[in-house]
């Protein structure tokens, strides 16, 4: 009898592990789909003065970009591409570019970038003397 329960016992467990077509998986509920990308979701702002901390945020938005571009963000795709072609370097898009003028006028604004790029934590700062040398930068990461 023993051997009888257990032959009926494997039956029942082979039966119940049938492997449904395309899944490659004994019997497994479809698991949510794995992302073969590294994650990547930042929170952006622009804040008035030069102390991201205690400034008052004008702007925030969203960016996601794995596994495609996304968020709150007005060019979400050229903001990713651009992070991408500078590896995850936000210095690069902060640069003023050449022949823009504007005054020396003392009024700081701070973007900042929170979150994970590509898989990394982020946690990046940069004040800019004005909103017109922000305005001058050559990225469209903080151009928002």
């Amino acid at each position: 009898m023993r051997y009888i329960a257990r032959g009926l016992a494997l039956a029942g467990i082979s039966l119940g592990l049938a492997v449904a077509p395309g899944t490659g998986s004994a019997g497994a509920a479809p698991q949510e789909a794995r992302s073969l990308y590294a994650p990547s979701a930042l929170v952006l702002t622009v804040t008035a003065g030069d102390d991201a901390l205690s400034g008052t945020v004008l702007r925030a938005v969203t960016l996601g970009c794995a596994p495609s571009a996304s968020g709150t963000h007005p060019a979400p795709r050229a903001a990713c591409a651009e992070l991408r072609a500078e590896q995850g370097r936000f210095d690069a898009g902060t640069t003023t570019a050449p022949g823009v003028s504007c005054t020396r006028q003392w009024d700081p604004v701070t973007v900042t970038a929170d979150g994970v790029f590509d898989g990394k934590r982020v946690s990046y700062t940069h004040v800019f003397g004005n909103t017109c040398l922000q305005g001058a930068s050559t990225g469209v990461v903080f151009d928002f």
